[in-house]
């Protein structure tokens, strides 16, 4: 039967994306709603109105993350099944790390998260060795190690969270309140982004190139760890018993993380353009590293900005006004102010090349210094972070 031209046209038009949702997608849809809504009711004590407005709110952004990055939803079950594991096996006795196997070995919080720091070690060494010897197979090994990490270290958070609580309930926190958490948070989300790069572009040549930053968090955390003893949980100070740094602080990390990610990918462009071996011919075009670059930047500063004026909100809550020049505000805005022009210059003048890439990278050591140096150096409002 010969088809007609308007049903050749219909067929090329695209469908709604409704229409392109499978079974699966509403089952994962289903999962977190009833989820979110076996949380609020085991939990509504603990929770305030904003809280449970933060709650329902993620349920939205994760069914969508899911639907349009399937590997997302994967992690995600895994993350659960795992943490929930580690749940069940406390109880409600938190002693039980120092004596139960599967706490004291994989599923407590320390536990996990030193599971995470290796994983990340071995995947970044992993990821340079395949990329040298062209190893398709080890370069796989080191996807599937990132993903092992990442898994580890979010399950870490997740296990924290819980025996916060189990310490006292007015101990019990989300666990992004001081640097020990937050590196650990910078890593995961830092290698998630990438994660999705990586399947998006389907090439795993960046990958030592990125896990290098991440590596370099790990180091610091391993220090903090031992020698300040920071993996110790402690109860809020005042100034961080507010709602408000359940959404601030994952969203500047989101920001931190996109950051990191484009610097890493500014390096292997650098690399790439100098074209002086074999191992550059192994790593994605110019054009690809480039886009990379500025989609990471883009997703960063969108990230940052909305950081921003949560803690300007945060602000007017706590201290009576949204912005007070303290340090930690003015290199926000710096950190601001120069993915800002790097996006400007971009999108209007059209540069490309070396210079942005140089630019993506002094980028990052100054939102290090924002992030970190700010707390060592300066004093301030936000003091509270410092080493």
């Amino acid at each position: 039967m010969a088809v007609t031209q308007d049903e050749m046209i219909h067929s090329m038009e695209p469908r709604p994306f409704y229409k392109t949702l499978t079974v699966f997608d509403w089952v994962w849809a289903a999962m977190l709603l009833l989820g979110a809504l076996y949380a609020h009711q085991k939990y509504a004590a603990l929770m305030d109105v904003y809280e449970v407005g933060i709650l329902y709110g993620t349920v939205p952004a994760l069914v969508f993350m899911g639907w349009g990055w399937k590997a997302f939803r994967m992690f995600s079950l895994m993350v659960a099944a795992i943490s929930l594991l580690s749940v069940w096996i406390y109880g409600d006795e938190l002693g039980l790390q120092e004596t139960q196997f599967f706490l004291q070995y994989l599923l407590s919080s320390q536990s996990a998260i030193m599971w995470m720091s290796a994983l990340y070690v071995l995947a970044t060494v992993t990821y340079f060795y395949a990329l040298v010897i062209k190893s398709d197979f080890s370069a796989r090994v080191a996807t599937s190690m990132t993903w092992s990490a990442t898994t580890m270290g979010l399950v870490g958070l997740m296990v924290r969270w819980r025996e916060s609580y189990l310490m006292g309930a007015d101990i019990g926190h989300i666990p992004v309140s001081n640097l020990y958490e937050v590196f650990i948070l910078f890593a995961i989300i830092t290698a998630l982004i990438y994660l999705y790069y990586e399947g998006r572009y389907k090439t795993r040549a960046l990958g030592g190139y990125v896990l290098l930053v991440i590596s370099a968090s790990v180091a610091f955390l391993l220090w903090y760890t031992f020698d300040r003893q920071a993996h110790e949980i402690q109860p809020l100070i005042p100034a961080l018993q507010s709602y408000w740094m359940k959404i601030h602080v994952p969203a500047n990390f989101v920001g931190y993380g996109a950051f990191a990610l484009a610097a890493m990918v500014g390096v292997a462009y650098l690399v790439k353009a100098r074209k002086q071996s074999d191992v550059e011919s192994a790593m994605p075009a110019l054009t690809i590293l480039d886009d990379i670059m500025y989609k990471s930047i883009a997703l960063g500063f969108a990230f940052f900005t909305i950081a921003t004026v949560l803690g300007a909100m945060w602000a007017a809550e706590a201290w009576g006004g949204y912005w007070s020049w303290d340090p930690k505000e003015t290199w926000a805005l710096i950190v601001w102010l120069n993915y800002a022009a790097w996006l400007h210059l971009r999108l209007t003048k059209g540069w490309r090349g070396n210079v942005m890439a140089w630019w993506a990278i002094i980028g990052l050591f100054v939102t290090l210094f924002a992030f970190l140096g700010v707390n060592m150096f300066l004093s301030g409002l936000h003091s509270y972070g410092e080493l």
